[in-house]
């Protein structure tokens, strides 16, 4: 999956350190970041590629191994190369560790931007010194990276796994049901209720597989297996999916990406291991 990038260490312990040559430099302009392609192999602009950025134009975000990375606060042109790459393309880009980078700074980047001023009462927030917080001093609200909890859901009938696509989205490849966990509600109430929101059946046997940080969409998304309880017709809700069907496992897809933890799921069951 995108976050398995061994043997190189993601560090998102809150350790800034100043700017300055050798720092990578993550800019964005609508879900693209900047970045070119070098034979093929990804490459992130550095400190010394955009000599007018300064520390006060930037902000830092976390490491890899003994590499830090830094927001660029401000649009940074195109040139010597370096294009906007739709952040869609980092699910095949390699190496693994810098698209992994890339899309997490997305997320943050979003979330600085979206939290400039307080929601109470309208004044600038302030970054804290001492962990990755905005908070407002005048009224004492805290604000933190936003997460939001999901499932993916992998329904087992017999030798068949069901599979949708899902509508109005750009990703238009085989998934599983999905969906975001609603406020007083457990992780597996949260399967229960989209599968019977999503295609109208029921399940039983729920399994948890793994987790994975999804941090295309700010997504925790926690990976369960389950069984059909019940009768197998299926009443699609066609504002969430374009289609959901059983497929046999001869039939599942291939997973040339190796990035999310849907296809695992059904690589998994199509192996005949789940």
């Amino acid at each position: 999956m995108i976050q398995d990038i061994y043997p190189h260490v993601y560090h998102n312990e809150f350790t800034p350190v100043p700017y300055g040559p050798g720092s990578v430099v993550l800019a964005y302009e609508e879900r693209g970041v900047l970045a070119r392609f070098q034979e093929g192999t990804l490459v992130l602009p550095r400190a010394e590629e955009l000599p007018f950025l300064g520390e006060e134009d930037v902000i830092w975000l976390f490491r890899l191994d003994e590499q830090n990375f830094f927001l660029s606060r401000q649009s940074v042109p195109e040139g010597d190369g370096f294009t906007y790459v739709p952040i869609r393309h980092m699910r095949m880009a390699r190496p693994r560790s810098l698209a992994f980078a890339a899309v997490t700074g997305l997320s943050l980047c979003g979330w600085y931007h979206k939290h400039r001023l307080c929601g109470s009462c309208g004044r600038p927030l302030v970054a804290s010194t001492k962990e990755r917080m905005l908070y407002c001093p005048e009224c004492q609200i805290m604000n933190y990276p936003r997460i939001n909890p999901a499932v993916i859901v992998g329904v087992r009938h017999d030798d068949a796994l069901l599979v949708s696509v899902y509508a109005g989205r750009e990703y238009k490849n085989t998934a599983l049901l999905a969906g975001f966990a609603e406020i007083g509600e457990t992780i597996e109430e949260t399967v229960h209720r989209e599968v019977m929101e999503e295609v109208g059946i029921h399940v039983k046997n729920l399994t948890f597989y793994k987790s994975q940080p999804w941090c295309f969409t700010d997504t925790l998304l926690f990976g369960f297996f389950c069984d059909l309880d019940g009768k197998a017709d299926l009443h699609v809700d066609h504002s969430e999916l374009a289609t959901a069907q059983w497929l046999q496992r001869q039939d599942l897809p291939d997973d040339r990406e190796h990035t999310s933890l849907t296809m695992e799921m059904i690589t998994l069951f199509k192996q005949g291991k789940a």
